[in-house]
């Protein structure tokens, strides 16, 4: 089906952005990992996981509308170097994600494009209200009972950090 080509610029952005997640999501997972923060570890690498169901969402979706998807481009990554950056830099992108993805449901409503603006609210759902919720909510633990017992907390019992 042939697509509106500005619809398919903009599905081409949001992939370079679901992208750089999957890239900022795998690297601090790996990171939580060599920290001795297994719970961390594997939340960051189940979300880097997700953003690449997402991506792979956009790819077919641009595939669909005869368009030609874009994996080479990415955002910078902004790699934190202790664990409050980490969640801090994954919200910001969260953020930038959803914004994104607010701009893009309402150009795919102009463009009449009700099946892509649908797939979207479904990546904007899970960006709101599983990732960037997530990620509030560790920031606030980490001001409710310290960082140390934050990360002491990401530890499993019996596990050396």
């Amino acid at each position: 089906m042939q697509g509106n080509k500005k619809i398919i610029d903009i599905l081409n952005e949001l992939l370079a952005g679901e992208l750089t997640a999957v890239d900022q999501y795998l690297i601090h997972g790996e990171m939580y990992a060599d920290m001795g923060l297994p719970h961390l570890a594997e939340k960051s690498l189940h979300e880097s996981e997700h953003e690449r169901l997402h991506a792979r969402a956009l790819i077919q979706r641009i595939l669909f509308l005869e368009g030609t998807p874009n994996l080479a481009k990415r955002a910078g990554l902004n790699v934190g170097a202790n664990v409050p950056d980490m969640l801090k830099a994954d919200l910001n992108l969260e953020y930038k994600v959803a914004g994104d993805l607010k701009k893009a449901m309402a150009a795919c409503e102009t463009a009449q494009d009700y099946v892509s603006r649908d797939m979207l609210g479904v990546q904007l759902e899970d960006t709101e209200m599983d990732h960037a919720y997530y990620l509030e909510k560790q920031i606030k633990l980490i001001g409710l009972v310290g960082l140390q017992n934050y990360q002491q907390s990401q530890m499993k019992p019996g596990q050396p950090s």
